[in-house]
């Protein structure tokens, strides 16, 4: 067998619940990578070892069950967890211990898989980054892995464990995978539940995942919805090719990728369907901001009256944006996502899926930016479930990707898709 750490999640779960290992080794094998790799990286927040080492020796006493039987899972920090701290990326919460686990943490237990720890995040999930580096660059030249899901892009990325928690409220799952190159899955918004989730804008928040695999991230996220997400490649698949209202930021990398995701889907039999949005589109990346920092604005009343201090510049940015946003700039911004919602239904009458790029290029060098989520922002509003899929490197040897997008409440459709172009891609 394999090291244990190389392992997919699916052939973890399968192998401890046929006993051909067991979940203490698995464990083991994915904290010495942590050990050997994190002093570098930095993609964990609160690890602590004896804890997971007993958990696993628990489930290897009861007997597996459930189908993420002895799979380690990392866990952004802005999720709750019972017998972990939860800082939400924030000295203000620096010894925050919650009372019960989230929602979608304790799904995580219920289906038999180990909560190895709590993964870095920028703060309360927006702007501020944390010390993670992208496991693709070095630490004499570091570059970002994305953010706000930024541990948990990386520990994935580095085999530091096989799955990880993301959120996403504007590009915080598509962006740190396509930098991380590995696979990022964005459900339809309110597919998972967001109780126990430190909220910034409940109206676009979205819990989801990351693996090294297309299947695996729908293994992940299908165990915690209760639902058989298995991906199946389309017999027939028509694949909008949409550049999005934003292409001119596109560098010639994110170009390059979106363009060899279009001929592998060809050459996987594929129609390609040009997809030409209105001008209307242009309008979604601001109405998204206008939502997102009026809902922030909201869901840190309290912080900002008695701990403000505590703030950083740039999250401090995002509630004064919220200040600013008056009745008639939300009902605005509200309206034109419910319009639009309606005409992305009618364009998936023509395509089974879109194509479009997920960043506008590699990882930007430096830490003190996750990069610019412009192209995820609409995708985001719009509700729908987007899988982020590698599609190879750039000029600078860092990883690129692509955003699969699927109609809402048709998860399966996009996963489809997003295997078909995983496989083609070899």
């Amino acid at each position: 067998m394999s090291p244990l750490h190389t392992l997919s999640a699916r052939q973890i779960a399968q192998a401890v619940a046929r006993r051909e290992t067991t979940a203490e080794a698995v464990v083991r094998s994915h904290l010495e990578r942590i050990a050997a790799l994190d002093p570098e990286l930095h993609a964990w927040q609160f690890l602590d070892s004896r804890q997971a080492l007993e958990q696993a020796r628990e489930l290897d006493r009861r007997g597996p069950a459930g189908p993420l039987a002895g799979v380690p899972v990392g866990v952004k920090d802005l999720l709750d967890t019972a017998d972990q701290p939860t800082s939400y990326g924030s000295p203000i919460y620096a010894h925050h211990r919650p009372q019960v686990d989230a929602a979608c943490v304790a799904g995580c237990r219920d289906a038999g898989a180990l909560i190895l720890g709590k993964t870095v995040t920028t703060e309360f999930a927006t702007f501020k980054p944390g010390p993670t580096r992208n496991p693709h660059s070095t630490p004499q030249a570091p570059h970002t892995p994305g953010g706000s899901s930024s541990g948990s892009a990386a520990a994935v990325a580095a085999h530091m464990v096989p799955l990880a928690f993301g959120t996403q409220t504007a590009a915080s799952i598509v962006r740190p995978a396509a930098f991380c190159g590995i696979v990022g899955y964005k459900p339809t918004h309110n597919l998972l539940p967001l109780a126990g989730v430190k909220s910034l804008s409940p109206s676009l928040d979205t819990v989801g995942g990351f693996a090294r695999s297309v299947d695996d991230v729908a293994l992940f996220i299908g165990a915690l919805a209760r639902l058989d997400l298995t991906p199946v490649v389309p017999e027939k698949l028509r694949v909008g090719l949409c550049r999005t209202p934003h292409w001119e930021l596109a560098d010639a990398d994110a170009r390059r990728a979106w363009n060899d995701a279009a001929q592998a889907f060809k050459d996987a039999g594929a129609e390609l369907v040009e997809v030409e949005l209105p001008e209307s589109w242009a309008g979604l990346a601001q109405a998204q901001m206008d939502i997102m920092n009026y809902e922030a604005r909201s869901s840190f009343a309290a912080e900002r009256r008695e701990q403000a201090g505590g703030f950083s510049p740039a999250f401090a940015q995002v509630l004064a944006g919220g200040d600013a946003v008056d009745r008639e700039r939300l009902f605005a911004a509200q309206a034109l996502a419910v319009r639009l919602r309606a005409e992305l239904e009618t364009l998936f009458r023509l395509t089974d899926v879109l194509i479009a790029p997920s960043a506008r290029g590699e990882a930007p060098a430096g830490l003190d930016s996750t990069g610019d989520p412009v192209f995820s922002r609409l995708w985001s509003l719009l509700g729908a479930p987007c899988v982020q899929v590698p599609v190879g490197q750039g000029s600078h040897g860092l990883p690129v990707g692509v955003t699969v997008i699927g109609p809402r409440w048709n998860d399966t459709q996009a996963l489809g898709a997003a295997l078909l172009l995983e496989r083609s891609l070899g």
